[in-house]
């Protein structure tokens, strides 16, 4: 979602840049991957490296093996990796081993939870890049704080936005489909180990589904639908609408339209700021932080949070913030071609 409107910005300038289009397979649930390259409008990946299985450090790895014979065929002037996923940090090690030029998109973004995966990715990748480029201010703050030289940082907005944008005149009658109304419902995602590994808190979380007075719409992800079934809860679940894990279209036309948000994911935070739609954080931190101080966002963490913050959904001042225009895109290119 976030290569896609670089993608289709670098198309305008085949004269002057040559690009190859990998994906490592990491997201390898059909409906949660493939369905994105035919929605976004791009092209199949060039590379599929194919690696879906293991643990973390296996799919690392295996990631970076694979990764460095493409590089020592391919021989690229620079490497661009987006977000925070166990490829960015696989591909970005596997540059910084090989001499090769690295450029992260969405640099500079902290939860400051040593806990999460991600933010030991994010910490890592940014250490190693000679070019990021910053969704947020707090980027600029986070990278300097690390020694991060300035020259390297570039503030260019949100490339989830671009992508937002792009999608939001292709809206599809998934509420027909599933017979509700706008604003007649709220949407749930949950993924996160912490919020779903656990039977305790999974039963928590639940619970408070059930209270909430609008109707429960839930495109469950692979690993919550698992450990649902593992911990015997399906039973908790019949007066909710569940949903397979939907298309980026689907999706969006869905959050669009609803009352509320639930999540514990990142991106949605960021899509429902500049929707303007309110958006429920199951968690304790958040490395998007201006989607609070200027958008629709609050963390909650418990059910006593949950309560008082939907007494007061609508009252929350927000505002879109800089940059996220859709033209994030549009900036990075302009940056790649001075550099090169």
């Amino acid at each position: 979602m976030k290569i896609a409107p670089l993608i289709k910005e670098m198309d305008k300038y085949g004269d002057k840049i040559k690009y190859i289009l990998l994906h490592t397979g990491q997201h390898y649930d059909k409906k949660m991957s493939d369905i994105f390259f035919k929605e976004l409008e791009i092209q199949e990946p060039d590379i599929n490296l194919g690696v879906n299985k293991g643990s973390q450090t296996e799919q690392i790895a295996n990631i970076m093996v694979k990764f460095e014979e493409v590089c020592l065929k391919e021989k690229p002037d620079l490497i661009i990796v987006v977000g925070d996923v166990n490829s960015t940090l696989a591909c970005g090690l596997v540059a910084s081993r090989l001499g090769i030029k690295l450029a992260h998109v969405e640099a500079g973004l902290r939860s400051f939870d040593r806990a999460m995966p991600e933010e030991i990715n994010r910490i890592i990748v940014d250490h190693l890049s000679d070019y990021l480029f910053i969704t947020e201010q707090s980027g600029y703050y986070n990278l300097i704080k690390d020694g991060v030289e300035k020259n390297k940082i570039y503030f260019v907005g949100n490339l989830m936005i671009d992508t937002l944008i792009q999608c939001l005149n292709k809206k599809t009658n998934i509420l027909k489909k599933i017979k509700l109304e706008p604003k007649k419902y709220c949407v749930v995602t949950l993924h996160r180990p912490a919020n779903v590994d656990d039977r305790k808190k999974l039963e928590s979380i639940i619970k408070i589904l059930k209270n909430f007075n609008k109707q429960v719409v839930w495109p469950i992800h692979p690993r919550t639908k698992k450990n649902i079934e593992k911990f015997n809860l399906g039973g908790w679940l019949k007066n909710f609408i569940i949903l397979e894990p939907l298309g980026y279209l689907d999706f969006i036309s869905l959050v669009s339209d609803s009352r509320f948000v639930f999540t514990d994911s990142g991106g949605i935070q960021e899509e429902t700021t500049y929707l303007k739609i309110p958006c429920l954080t199951m968690r304790k931190n958040t490395e998007r932080p201006v989607t609070i101080s200027e958008g629709t966002n609050v963390l909650v963490n418990s059910e006593k949070e949950i309560v008082e913050t939907l007494k007061f959904l609508n009252k929350k001042k927000s505002s879109i913030p800089k940059y996220w225009d859709g033209k994030s895109a549009k900036r990075i290119v302009n940056i790649l071609l001075k550099i090169l």
